[in-house]
């Protein structure tokens, strides 16, 4: 991706910027609490007596010197994902570092508490670095290849995250803490955390200097790199391994804070810092003081605030309206063919005869899932004398099938679009539009009701593409524009799900239900409608076949071939808005099915994009039910939602197709 400078904005001004805000907030916060020469004096120096100098010294100036090294860390941390995975919505958070790390530390609270004793960031950084392990594992035979690693990257976060969903169902009251710990906290009672801290980032960022020129090479093609004498895949291990030991560190000290590594590279490179060494200084630079100037601002507002807010949380929460800002504003050259994106796996030399087969294993699942089943006595097969039993599973078994269609087309159709192998609904902040107005329904409004829901539920999938379209007009929706846009929906969206449930509130648990992918509430009404929603649009996806085989291309070569980009690029994203929504309205935001299902597809064989879009949909559909059937029998009598269980097969799966390749 490449920038030209703002005219108005450079690196220097827009920390400047930073620094301005950050300063007074700093002269403001220790006039209240003393005055400016005490409080620097506290800095030094422990005084015995004074509790508001005490706080001082050892929470206040700690806390101050975390965010600025915390901040500093992560966007140094995405600055170099970013720059060996060749993608800009590379984050430290891509490679699951910090979803492992909160699942060891859950799993250490349940199970082994004895291990948090010495200090739970050793714990942190034992699973982040497990699940670094994973990734690098699954891509190594494709020597660490960028696109390879994201993908690995995604599925072993997505992984992770639905173990730890699983465990935060079951155990929300033991492990309520953590939860503000996973929403990014700073909260300091001494300097040992900073101790602990800067020596490792101070060696960080040398080896991210001795890395400099070697990773600019990374900005070449593979052959010409490799022309050069690099070698590719020892290059991209020692890059990617420094940025997750920094991701490492930070997330285990101060927990997940996962938008500054995404927001800060992002928004320096749209300031003009081209080269690497610009944004390695101007990023860790900018990171350090988003943070900071959030965590000051958030600490000057806390008394007036009716719930706790993590510092994570709210990053996120004034990052993403910046990021936003800055995009319109972004030169980018994202019409140029994709390089390796849609090279993965190989073309089936049957991919009718492949579907049919897809289909009947659907048909078998679907029948098992409506007949068989555990009770009291264990396990049965449904008998006329038990048929009311089917008003509730065939609710569930609609819901689940035609909504892993929808999002299983709709991710086939971006990831066509955009050409870029991250792609899915939620990356696009349809869903997370949709889950943000249906929170706020749920918590602002009195008892609402289903059609109340459903409507706020529309009402914020159409103000998200409304926002798309906004700000992607003038560009004709160009990929990568419209990728980062999409994830800065998603950071909101992200940020009002960790308040909510940081916040303690017994309707939390409802909302983790529903985020989750449960078909619990499905109604048959409700069911229905998603049943015949998604073969409606399935079928409306028909026409559009061509422009999906040609787009990836490029624009020229699509203009070449009578095809309008900037016509074809908006209607297609209505359609992806419109399947997301909704999916998203009946069963929550379970976008990993989108993200999922067209990949599995790939490797199976299905490459033409009408094959492609019918493999997805009924491995989809497929997924979708066999998970929601899994879920009620696995714990029997508790259910583990199917969202849940989906992410765990389809990751389960596609980490052994990308390991065979």
């Amino acid at each position: 991706m490449l920038s030209k400078p703002l005219p108005l904005l450079t690196p220097a001004r827009l920390c400047l910027l930073l620094t301005l805000p950050l300063l007074s907030l700093a002269l403001v916060s220790l006039q209240a609490q003393d005055s400016l020469v005490v409080g620097l004096q506290a800095l030094f120096e422990a005084p015995e007596r004074s509790s508001e100098r005490l706080l001082l010294h050892y929470a206040w100036w700690p806390r101050l010197s975390m965010a600025l090294l915390a901040g500093g860390g992560l966007a140094l941390a995405g600055v170099l994902m970013q720059q060996v995975l060749r993608n800009p919505l590379a984050a430290p958070t891509t490679l699951g570092v910090a979803s492992g790390a909160n699942l060891a530390l859950m799993a250490a609270t349940l199970m082994a508490p004895w291990l948090l004793m010495p200090g739970r960031e050793w714990v942190a950084l034992a699973g982040g670095g497990l699940a670094m392990g994973l990734v690098f594992l699954l891509a190594w035979r494709r020597g660490l290849a960028p696109v390879v690693v994201v993908l690995a990257g995604l599925v072993v976060n997505l992984y992770v995250s639905a173990l730890s969903m699983v465990l935060l169902l079951f155990h929300q009251e033991e492990l309520k803490g953590l939860l503000i710990w996973g929403a990014g906290s700073l909260s300091q009672n001494g300097w040992d955390s900073v101790a602990y801290l800067w020596p490792r980032l101070a060696i960080s960022a040398l080896l991210a200097w001795l890395l400099l020129r070697p990773l600019a090479i990374l900005e070449l093609n593979d052959a010409s790199a490799r022309s050069l004498g690099v070698s590719l895949k020892h290059l991209r291990l020692a890059g990617l391994g420094v940025a997750v030991f920094i991701t490492g560190c930070v997330v285990s000290v101060v927990g997940v804070i996962g938008f500054i590594g995404l927001a800060a590279p992002n928004i320096v490179r749209l300031a003009g810092a081209r080269r690497l060494g610009q944004r390695l200084v101007w990023a860790t630079l900018l990171g350090a003081l988003l943070l900071a100037t959030t965590d000051l601002l958030l600490q000057h507002f806390t008394n007036s605030l009716p719930t706790l807010i993590p510092t994570g949380a709210t990053t996120a929460a004034l990052g993403a309206p910046l990021l936003l800002w800055l995009i319109p504003r972004l030169h980018l050259q994202g019409d140029q063919p994709p390089g390796t994106a849609h090279t993965i796996g190989h073309r089936h030399f049957a991919p009718r005869r492949l579907a049919t087969g897809i289909a009947l294993a659907l048909a078998i699942i679907a029948l098992m899932a409506l007949f068989a089943g555990q009770g009291a006595d264990g396990w049965y097969w449904l008998s006329s004398q038990q048929w009311s039993v089917m008003e509730w599973r065939l609710p569930r078994l609609l819901a689940a099938a035609g909504s892993g269609v929808m999002l299983a087309i709709a991710g086939t159709l971006i990831q066509r679009v955009t050409a870029n192998p991250m792609a899915s609904p939620e990356v696009l902040g349809i869903s997370g539009g949709s889950a943000i107005a249906l929170i706020g329904a749920i918590f602002l409004l009195p008892s609402p009701g289903n059609l109340t829901l459903v409507a706020a539920g529309t009402l914020g999938a159409l103000v998200s593409l409304a926002l798309l379209i906004l700000v992607n007009r003038r560009s004709g929706f160009l990929p990568e524009r419209l990728l980062l846009t999409g994830v800065a929906i998603t950071a909101l969206f992200d940020a009002v799900r960790s308040i909510v449930l940081a916040g303690g509130d017994p309707r939390g648990q409802q909302v983790i239900a529903w985020l989750s992918g449960s078909t619990y509430y499905v109604d048959l009404q409700s069911a229905m409608i998603v049943t015949v929603a998604a073969i409606v649009l399935a079928l409306a996806t028909h026409p559009f076949a061509r422009w999906l085989d040609i787009l990836p291309l490029g624009a020229a070569t699509s203009r070449a071939l009578g095809i309008g980009v900037e016509r074809s690029r908006l209607a297609l994203l209505a359609l992806v808005a419109l399947l997301t929504a909704c999916a998203t309205l009946v069963v929550g935001p379970l976008s990993f099915v989108g993200l999922l299902a067209p990949h599995m597809a790939r490797l199976l064989g299905f490459s033409r994009a009408r094959m492609h879009l019918l493999g997805a949909a009924l491995i989809g559909a497929l997924l979708m039910v066999l998970a929601d059937w899994l879920g009620r029998q696995l714990l029997f009598p508790q259910e583990i939602p199917a969202g849940l269980v989906a992410s765990l097969l389809g990751g389960a799966y596609f980490m052994w197709g990308l390991r065979r390749l």
